[in-house]
């Protein structure tokens, strides 16, 4: 039995499939699996998703990179996340600085880190774990999460691509890591090193669908149900059977979002 920690399934290019998505869920063994927000014009229809399905679960959140885009106060996210026992998270959130065509980190990238302070206080008030997405930003990311006590709030790095010192870092504030298809990539070989170093007992797996299809579809639209094929790919590099891996990150998952 599987949970894919991580997916877009308000997506277009999944919600249109949504009936065979969920079936070859079930026939993949996919159990449960969490439809990550990324803006609050979103929202509705994440939630929707997860109350219309038993197996899915929600979150609510406005992702870093996405700009003119309704900016949420702490009250309306503690609202949110109260609204409904489906909801599980806050985020995905987090800091991104991979596309900054040209601005300054320090003095153009402010709201990003106001965006974040914003999601570790309504994570704290309301008592549900984060969903950090940090890219090209992990030292800014950790020292965010610091100053604002994130460690309160726990969650996970998702979709993790980062060193072996920043997976510490966060698992030594009691985060867990998220990995993705990417390592199955025949050229993730550096991420198959950290995932190696990290202990089984904090780590997830997920789609991140509709992107990062695992091998060997990669290049596909991604699926919950591919969930298996990243479990795969961890369990090789942690020297376990899949179904150890798969019950390992399942109780994990269960665990940090209080899954039934």
């Amino acid at each position: 039995m599987f949970i894919d920690s991580h997916c877009h399934l308000s997506y277009p290019e999944l919600h249109a499939q949504l009936p065979e998505i969920l079936q070859a869920m079930q026939a993949a063994q996919v159990a449960q699996a969490i439809c990550i927000c990324t803006t609050m014009e979103e929202f509705p229809q994440v939630l929707g998703l997860a109350t219309a399905h038993e197996q899915l679960w929600a979150s609510v959140g406005v992702h870093p990179d996405n700009e003119d885009v309704h900016e949420p106060s702490v009250e309306e996210l503690v609202k949110a996340a109260s609204s409904s026992a489906k909801i599980v998270a806050i985020g995905e959130t987090g800091l991104d600085y991979y596309r900054l065509n040209g601005r300054s980190i320090e003095a153009d990238m402010g709201w990003q880190r106001e965006r974040f302070r914003t999601h570790i206080r309504a994570a704290k008030l309301v008592g549900k774990p984060l969903v950090i997405h940090t890219r090209s930003s992990a030292a800014d990311t950790l020292k965010v999460l610091d100053e604002e006590g994130g460690e309160q709030a726990g969650g996970v790095f998702h979709c993790f691509t980062e060193t072996v010192d920043i997976a510490l870092a966060a698992i030594e504030r009691g985060f867990y890591i998220s990995f993705s298809g990417i390592l199955s990539f025949k050229n993730a070989q550096a991420l198959r090193d950290v995932a190696a170093a990290l202990p089984l007992e904090r780590l997830l797996i997920e789609t991140d669908s509709p992107y990062l299809a695992p091998v060997p579809y990669r290049g596909r639209t991604n699926s919950p149900a591919y969930v298996p094929h990243v479990a795969e790919a961890l369990a090789a590099v942690k020297g376990v059977s899949v179904a150890e891996l798969a019950a390992q990150t399942t109780a994990n998952c269960r665990r940090l979002f209080s899954l039934p």
